[in-house]
């Protein structure tokens, strides 16, 4: 459990009323989103925010076991509650290689085996280009429409008060309305090396932590979910933030 740290500058704040559940980079691993559901539901029916919005920061697919269950979980969710889903970089290769499906070999390199496994579907080792292109139309028959669908509609930022919320970053020096979204879903160094206030407090993933860091100007959430077992719940209200 992480609190914020002590700032001398005033800290951001959501509109009155509002929290925030914010999670990054669940990367197929549909059982600890279960998890954080739960604790969703559980801290709502205590609680009874007048206004919670649930805030996925991308990388809902690839590297962890069960990437279509994640999908069918958040699309779900999202007939039942106020979500707000952000892309991350996997889900713009994934919907990159649907388009040009010469781009899979690249794909499977940083966890799109997974994802196929997960629609039931094998990969031999040194496909060919037609191979390619076959294996990326079987996968597109073996995905349901809403799932394409969820992926192609993700919005890359959202900002609620003094919060700014993205996959990876953002450029610094750069006004948040003119950020790339090569950046928004890529950037490391350049962003998570800067102490420079942004414009409104960013909240990301992309770039795993041992455990979240509440920083001055940023807060990274993920924690390696895939790797680590840990998949971290960032609440805000007000001027507060826990992260579980």
């Amino acid at each position: 459990m992480v609190t914020t740290p002590t700032q001398n500058r005033p800290r951001p704040k959501l509109p009155n009323g509002v929290r925030i559940y914010a999670l990054s980079d669940i990367h197929g691993c549909a059982h600890l989103l279960e998890q954080m559901f739960a604790v969703i539901d559980a801290d709502m029916a205590n609680s009874r925010p007048y206004r919670a919005i649930e805030v996925f920061l991308g990388d809902y697919i690839d590297r962890g076991p069960n990437s279509r269950h994640t999908l069918d979980l958040l699309i779900d969710r999202s007939r039942r509650r106020n979500t707000v889903f952000l892309k991350g970089n996997h889900e713009a290769y994934f919907t990159s290689v649907l388009d040009d499906p010469s781009r899979a070999a690249d794909w499977f390199r940083f966890g799109g085996i997974q994802t196929l496994m997960s629609y039931g579907i094998s990969v031999a080792p040194d496909l060919g280009k037609d191979e390619l292109f076959d294996l990326v139309r079987e996968l597109t028959s073996a995905m349901p429409p809403q799932h394409i669908a969820f992926l192609r509609q993700l919005r890359p930022t959202f900002t609620c008060g003094d919060f700014f919320f993205v996959h990876a970053g953002v450029r610094p020096g750069i006004p948040l309305p003119d950020q790339r979204e090569q950046d928004l879903l890529w950037i490391r160094d350049e962003f998570l090396q800067s102490k420079k206030r942004f414009g409104k407090y960013v909240v990301h993933g992309h770039t795993p932590v041992r455990q979240a860091e509440l920083l001055e100007n940023r807060a990274n959430i993920d924690t390696g979910a895939y790797a680590t077992g840990n998949l971290t719940l960032l609440s805000i209200q007000g001027s507060s933030m826990l992260a579980i």
